[in-house]
């Protein structure tokens, strides 16, 4: 049974609050970080994805080094989990939206990596950075967290209600698909993302196949496979 990443203890506040407090130090936590992560976009291109670039990304923002240590005290670490949940809230809002949605678990599951494909193309010179980043094996627990995220939310969206090992196996196959299909969009384009994806999901769809799982070292395997395709974009 594949074991799901344990959560970072911090990266950033955190927090699914709206804007509903003005006064509330969350709103304020919520509302800066995003510009910090606006800033670290706009700079990591040239910067790379490194904690000098967190650091100006912050000053960029307006914020002077203890509110910046008090904000995101890991630094790109932070800012790399921010960039992945804001493009997880992307794609469940364009899932959300569908009209007709899907009903069937294949197009589910096709629609939910598509729309995750596209909220990460519109920062896709940034992720090519990012990617270099977690491919450092110091990070690589981060970008499995993330990816089982994604996965997760996107299984929620699908009406996964599993709670036995299926739960763990389901994200842990979708991970692997989603992060391939990611690394093969921003390497070849999304065409042959399209097929790429298609046939992996023609693989695992046999019920057996889902409920077997992977190995949690396959799927380090595979993340760590795809962040050097997107790093390099190597066809």
């Amino acid at each position: 049974m594949a074991t799901r990443p344990k959560l970072p203890c911090r990266l950033g506040f955190m927090s699914d609050k709206t804007a509903e407090a003005p006064n509330d130090p969350g709103d304020w936590a919520d509302t800066t970080e995003q510009r910090v992560l606006d800033e670290a976009l706009r700079l990591a291109p040239r910067l790379g994805w490194n904690p000098g670039m967190a650091r100006a990304a912050a000053v960029a923002a307006g914020l002077n080094a203890g509110e910046a240590q008090l904000l995101l005290p890991q630094g790109a670490r932070d800012l790399a989990a921010l960039l992945s949940r804001r493009h997880d809230k992307a794609a469940l809002a364009a899932l959300k939206a569908l009209n007709p949605p899907p009903t069937k678990i294949r197009e589910k599951i096709r629609a939910g990596v598509i729309a995750r494909l596209d909220a990460a193309q519109r920062d896709a010179e940034a992720l090519r950075k990012l990617s270099a980043f977690l491919a450092f094996p110091t990070n690589m627990p981060l970008a499995l967290t993330l990816i089982w995220e994604s996965a997760d939310v996107l299984w929620r969206w699908a009406g996964d209600t599993a709670t036995d090992e299926n739960h763990y196996s389901k994200r842990a196959i979708l991970s692997g698909i989603l992060v391939s299909t990611l690394a093969v969009d921003m390497a070849s384009g999304r065409e042959s993302a399209l097929k790429h994806l298609d046939g992996r999901i023609d693989n695992v769809m046999a019920f057996e196949k889902w409920k077997a799982g992977i190995k949690p070292m396959n799927l380090a395997a595979e993340v760590a496979a795809a962040l050097a395709r997107m790093r390099y974009g190597t066809r």
